[in-house]
């Protein structure tokens, strides 16, 4: 049965490495690997992490690339593969335009898709930006439907989505974060742009990561004006960013938080430091949506600024809080934690609601029953 997983940034490829491993490892699947390289160098990191080595790489990245753009290049791409290709199934994680442009291609050629991470949802089209549209319009021509909890799935029964063609997995985030705990336990990464003392030590540290599109501008603006204002008040504290590349991040955190001497700003890490540093860290600020899954299982407090989530479950068991972009509630937020020894923990002492790190076995599975009771005499 040939197998085909299509990807494009980090956070896919970190979410679907834990599949790719176990289905190449599977003699009942040809398992093949296609990569828009929608963001290169993030992308690639992971790659060499788990050595999983593309068999197709479109290399669609262009400098400042519109949404349009890389839109256009990646259907022509992905048609092309899949017409030389002809997979009984393709596979997709999450809500990233590669994820609507291969499900539509599929779609175009009556590929059965597979989407992992079906059923996220913010019940807003434009938060976050494209992500809940792509994850929306995917949803609706994907074939199964692998969510990661019991309110993912009550999202797309409420779609009209059939029951029998939807599996409650947990998170595959879950699996890959003990897949890279293992090999931090045998081998510790070195964090060359951090000072060992403060990678070492017991200092209270916050980790920092943005770079949603619907925050540019004023969202990290206001980010950066909160952080300068936390490091100033609590000198003793170190704040650790992890800066991404896209200039429209790199520019506001740059030219408002450098020479801060409690605020480091590195480049961004690779897969295994980063999980190292999350371990570390006190507290975690983020607007990103795969640390809001990671951090419980680590015991990290996190407090997302964004307005919406696709991910309430870790709000609603009090390991995510949301608190925006606005300059005092994170300040706010981030103080009580820094300060409020009970407040502390009970967020960081919350149940992660994600997984039990099991996901990987129950999409093979799932995949393997599908296209052994003939997917193609079955799609409606």
């Amino acid at each position: 049965m040939n197998l085909s997983f299509i990807f494009g940034t980090r956070p896919e490829a970190i979410k679907l490495a834990p599949v790719i491993l176990a289905a190449k490892a599977d003699p009942r699947f040809k398992c093949k690997v296609c990569v828009t390289a929608q963001h290169r160098e993030m992308l690639d990191q992971v790659l060499k992490v788990f050595k999983i080595k593309p068999d197709v790489d479109l290399n669609l990245m262009r400098p400042n690339q519109t949404l349009a753009g890389l839109t256009a290049r990646a259907i022509r791409g992905i048609d092309t593969y899949l017409a030389q290709e002809k997979p009984d199934m393709i596979i997709v994680q999450g809500d990233t335009t590669t994820v609507f442009c291969a499900a539509l291609c599929a779609f175009y050629h009556k590929i059965p898709i597979g989407h992992v991470e079906a059923g996220l949802r913010t019940g807003n089209k434009y938060s976050p930006f494209p992500e809940e549209a792509n994850r929306v319009l995917a949803t609706h021509i994907s074939t199964l439907h692998f969510a990661p909890t019991q309110k993912a799935r009550h999202n797309l029964l409420q779609e009209g989505i059939a029951p029998e063609r939807i599996f409650v997995t947990g998170n595959t985030v879950i699996d890959a974060l003990f897949l890279a705990l293992e090999k931090i336990k045998k081998k510790p990464p070195v964090i060359a742009q951090l000072r060992k003392s403060i990678v070492k030590s017991s200092q209270q540290l916050v980790l920092i990561t943005g770079h949603r599109r619907e925050n540019f501008g004023k969202g990290f603006q206001n980010i950066c004006k909160a952080i300068k204002t936390l490091a100033q008040r609590f000198s003793e504290v170190q704040f650790v960013y992890p800066v991404h590349l896209n200039p429209n991040v790199l520019k506001p955190v740059y030219s408002l938080l450098d020479n801060q001497k409690n605020i480091h700003l590195i480049e961004p890490l690779d897969y295994l430091p980063f999980v190292a540093l999350m371990n570390r860290a006190t507290i975690i600020l983020t607007d990103s949506g795969g640390v809001q899954e990671e951090a419980p299982s680590l015991g990290k407090p996190v407090l997302v600024m964004r307005d919406t989530t696709e991910r309430p479950e870790a709000v609603d068991m009090g390991t995510v809080r949301l608190v925006g972009t606005n300059v005092n509630a994170i300040i706010d937020n981030v103080v009580k934690l820094l300060t409020d020894k009970k407040a502390y923990s009970v967020m960081a002492s919350a149940v992660n609601p994600y997984g039990d790190g099991q996901a990987t076995a129950r999409i093979i599975t799932a995949c393997l029953k599908f296209l052994n009771d003939g997917a193609k005499c079955i799609e409606h």
